[in-house]
């Protein structure tokens, strides 16, 4: 079909949309085809992922969207079971899929795992590992690194996966939304484009996540799974209720520094992240575990390459293998020369976080971008605080934006202490 004809076809299929009605597979690869292409432009793009955040889209055009992503991209193969973890998001300074990657990779499986940069948080899992390695690779360098050592974890962005997606990403990110529809369509098209057929997905539940309440969570599992089952992926969707970061670190070098500390079992290893890697890593092994007819205990065995140092090890494979210094050590990460110590203006007990709030501060100190950027957190929820604890030290390569981060503090704090 000539490019006239399909921008024409996906014009009138946004019209379509605008107006409530449901499209067909043509209608949207239309639209895919021409948002891959670079052909549609950005307040027309805009205008489409309007209009599926306003009315939603049907289970056909969940699997229509999944299909045209995936067809209008660069696809990975790779035989045999094949694993991934995907994480809803929402909640900043939970890094886990660099910890589960490297104890699946170790148990045997393979694992291509495409990460996105942040979309609403300060950092994604592209942004924390291009810290410790390079993440931007063609389809035939991840190919040989997979190959070679088990798995990856690299930028989806640049190996032309589901590129319509991450033109769409880059509408979405002054704002800072992203619909269920959109990211539900988002994680299955770059699951499906990189071969995978075992998937867990963790989806965190609470006042500040992306997903409010069980019941929205229970709508967004079904959604995954019926999609999953139409492209033959074997999915496990673990709800959980999640108040706050599981790691220390916000921001991509302090959360690289997270995960080291807990990759080589060191005793200041944030001890909520390391459980909750734990529980994901065992989920998705007991899958694999279930295809191959194998009796082992998925959990046990994520505990044993953990502490047995097997996972560290091939983490620095894949380091190595991705043009990274694989003897890194989270004590030679070096961090932001502008620093400033907060503390708390009363005393009390830590009743919540606010996550929109910590998100905000976070990205006003400079991250993602400035890699440096961040806060550590001192401190977590139900804590006891008085005025002479820190409560987190602020990271910039900014004196300015420091300057700029305190001072909002003032306006909208991220404790919430009674």
């Amino acid at each position: 079909m000539k490019q006239s004809e399909q921008h024409l076809i996906a014009l009138e299929a946004i019209q379509k949309k605008l107006k409530g009605h449901t499209l067909t597979y043509r209608e949207i690869y239309a639209v895919m085809d021409q948002i891959a292409s670079e052909r549609l432009g950005d307040i027309l793009t805009t205008y489409f992922a309007a209009a599926g955040f306003s009315e939603g889209f049907s289970p056909d055009e969940l699997y229509h969207l999944t299909r045209a992503m995936v067809e209008t991209g660069e696809k990975l193969d790779f035989p045999g079971i094949v694993a991934d973890k995907h994480s809803i998001g929402g909640v900043a300074g939970t890094r886990t899929t660099m910890i589960i990657v490297p104890i699946v990779v170790a148990a045997g499986f393979t694992v291509p795992k495409t990460s996105s940069r942040a979309i609403t948080s300060p950092a994604g899992t592209a942004d924390v590992m291009e810290v410790l390695a390079k993440v931007n690779f063609t389809p035939e360098q991840v190919n040989k690194i997979v190959r070679d050592v088990g798995g990856c974890i690299i930028w989806g962005g640049h190996l032309g996966i589901a590129p319509a997606d991450d033109v769409i990403i880059r509408i979405e990110e002054p704002l800072s939304f992203e619909s269920y529809d959109k990211f539900i369509v988002s994680i299955m098209a770059k699951k499906v484009a990189a071969s995978t057929n075992h998937l867990v997905i963790d989806l965190p539940i609470g006042m500040s996540m992306k997903i409010k309440s069980k019941k929205d969570a229970l709508i967004v599992k079904q959604k995954f799974e019926k999609l999953a089952e139409k492209f033959g992926i074997k999915v496990v969707v673990d709800v959980n209720y999640t108040h706050e970061p599981a790691g220390n670190g916000i921001g991509p070098v302090l959360e690289a520094i997270d995960v080291m500390k807990v990759l080589e079992q060191d005793d200041s290893r944030p001890k909520e992240l390391e459980k909750r890697s734990i529980r994901l890593a065992g989920i998705l092994l007991n899958m694999c575990y279930k295809t191959q007819r194998v009796k082992k205990d998925g959990i046990k065995e994520a505990q044993l390459l953990l502490g047995s140092g097997k996972a560290l090890e091939t983490f620095r494979k894949i380091i190595k293998a991705q043009y990274g210094n694989p003897n890194i050590s989270w004590k030679t990460i070096e961090k932001a020369s502008h620093t400033q110590k907060v503390f708390s203006d009363k005393s009390g007990t830590i009743t919540g976080i606010n996550n929109y709030h910590l998100n905000a501060v976070a990205k006003i100190l400079g991250a993602p971008h400035d890699q440096k950027a961040g806060m550590e957190l001192a401190v977590k929820k139900n804590d006891c605080v008085t005025t002479k604890r820190p409560l987190m030290i602020l990271y910039s390569s900014s004196a300015q934006r420091l300057s700029e981060a305190i001072g909002t503090l003032k306006t909208f704090p991220i404790f919430i202490i009674e």
